[in-house]
């Protein structure tokens, strides 16, 4: 109980010294994956002094396709956003999340009616709630808070048989892309954000592991957003297939690109596309399931993060990126 009583003490002294109002900002999803329409995200943050409200109304119904996020999910996301404002000193129990009040329509995208397809909502739709979240921040905090990182997770997964062992194998990964500059720091290049907490997989590791080839993990250049700050570049990873296999992707942000602020450039967009034998590249959708013969390449280029701040005369020094300031200090 007093670990829960410290955790809401913090919480409360911190939203306190945040500008009191009602921010709004609104985003979107690329699509489902099946209607092939954007899926809106709209969020009204308000700030009362010791106390917030993250209110979704506005947002769309919940969808066919797979990327309704379950109120928990929502719940979190919308906390995690607040939990970078504060800084790692303030612990994450429920005692810390009680001045965080969330309100989500029911049958919304963010608070589905069972049976809703959920199982994107927790990779996909998270990364988009938090997007939505900050830039309400944004705006009551021009000074603290970054532009939108690349907004996705870049699921990669790929199933068949092994002929090595006769056994089946699953290989699942997320892909890292840019971060968002802020006010003062350009955004950090192939990295993680946000709720993905995951690392890559060494390419001397996948391959002894899976029957598969890597041809290229690397860095896409100019893919972060322009502004005085630069978003921070996405990466590129080519894989190929050694055995017929099942490719499934789900991904985001290859419409719609991670935004910039304060006359910053969104960053850009995505890629997935497809060779099989000697055949031309194939763009594909930012989801889809393949059954594909040996030999085919997959290539996966992720989103850049947002860029800051109208653009001045480039700097030949890139700045380490640093975290969300903490303290109200810009």
């Amino acid at each position: 109980g007093a670990l829960l009583a410290y955790g809401e003490r913090l919480v409360r002294a911190h939203l306190g010294r945040l500008p009191r109002g009602r921010y709004r900002f609104a985003d979107a999803l690329d699509d489902d994956g099946l209607a092939g329409r954007p899926v809106r995200i709209a969020a009204t943050v308000t700030l009362s002094g010791g106390a917030a409200s993250v209110d979704f109304a506005g947002s769309a119904a919940q969808v066919e396709g797979p990327v309704n996020a379950p109120l928990v999910v929502t719940r979190a996301a919308a906390a995690y956003a607040f939990v970078c404002l504060m800084g790692e000193e303030v612990p994450v129990n429920h005692g810390a999340l009680r001045p965080i009040r969330v309100l989500a329509p029911l049958g919304s995208v963010v608070n589905p009616r069972p049976p809703a397809a959920c199982s994107a909502g927790n990779v996909e739709t998270s990364q988009r709630i938090v997007d939505v979240v900050l830039g309400a921040l944004a705006r009551a905090l021009p000074r603290r808070v970054p532009a939108a990182s690349s907004g996705t997770m870049n699921n990669l997964l790929i199933g068949g048989m092994d002929p090595r062992s006769g056994l089946p194998f699953t290989y699942y990964e997320t892909l890292a892309g840019g971060h968002g500059a802020g006010p003062g720091w350009h955004g950090e290049c192939g990295m993680q954000a946000h709720m993905t907490n995951t690392r890559n997989t060494p390419v001397e590791a996948l391959e002894h592991a899976y029957p598969l080839r890597v041809l290229e993990t690397r860095l896409r250049p100019r893919s972060g957003g322009a502004g005085r700050w630069r978003g921070g570049d996405g990466i590129v990873r080519t894989l190929q297939l050694l055995t017929p296999a099942r490719v499934s992707v789900i991904s985001e942000r290859r419409r719609l690109r991670p935004y910039g602020l304060r006359g910053g450039k969104p960053g850009r967009a995505g890629e997935n596309a497809l060779r099989v034998g000697a055949g031309a590249w194939r763009r594909l959708a930012g989801k889809f399931q393949l059954d594909l013969p040996p030999g085919s390449v997959v290539r996966v280029a992720t989103p850049g993060g947002g860029g800051h701040g109208r653009a001045r005369r480039a700097s030949r020094s890139r700045p380490r990126a640093r975290p969300i300031p903490r303290g109200g200090r810009p």
